[in-house]
């Protein structure tokens, strides 16, 4: 373990360097000076929007082999300005995560257990129950013969960690299914 000089502190450094504020040299130790920045080797920025609420703070995300490194406010984002709050900050973790689940489970109804399958055959699954529950519940008009066109098997939650143009994407879908309960965490 290296003696520490007493020429060395911070105090007489900012007198010797007239560093009076003691904001530069003075208090730049050699450790500080050998560190760089983790975003300096990123390979990639992307320009994303934080998952958590409905504010849709923006985050430059830096990747690096495939994998994120970090997650940083977007300066030029017009909501936030650069601003992350701690949990957009760590969103990192969302991908990175080893207990992040990167396959379809399904779980049979009355099963104990999930199952894999394959994606296809899980698109297959969904598309099967929207259309048949739209079937089963279609109301064409109603006791006075006046149309309806819609359903009430269907309705749509939205969850605040979808941006605008999902959720204007998901309204027209659900529209065009004739769902009429179409709401979203956000405004709840």
């Amino acid at each position: 373990m290296s003696r520490k000089s007493f020429l060395g502190w911070p105090v007489l450094r900012q007198l010797r360097t007239g560093d009076t504020t003691g904001r530069g040299p003075a208090v730049t130790s050699a450790r500080t000076e050998s560190t760089e920045p983790r975003i300096a080797t990123a390979d990639s920025v992307a320009r994303s929007v934080c998952p958590y609420c409905a504010v849709g703070c923006g985050q430059l995300v830096y990747t690096k082999d495939n994998k994120v490194i970090q997650v940083e406010g977007d300066p030029d984002s017009p909501i936030s300005r650069g601003r992350l709050c701690p949990k957009g900050s760590a969103s990192e973790q969302l991908g990175n995560s080893p207990n992040r689940v990167t396959e379809v489970l399904y779980r049979a109804p009355r099963a104990r257990d999930w199952q894999r399958i394959d994606r296809e055959k899980a698109i297959d699954m969904i598309v099967d129950r929207f259309l048949e529950a739209r079937a089963n519940w279609w109301e064409d008009r109603d006791e006075d013969g006046r149309p309806l066109r819609r359903t009430m098997g269907i309705a749509s939650l939205g969850g605040a960690t979808l941006d605008n143009e999902e959720n204007y994407l998901i309204k027209k879908l659900f529209t065009a299914a004739g769902a009429i309960q179409i709401e979203n965490q956000a405004r709840i």
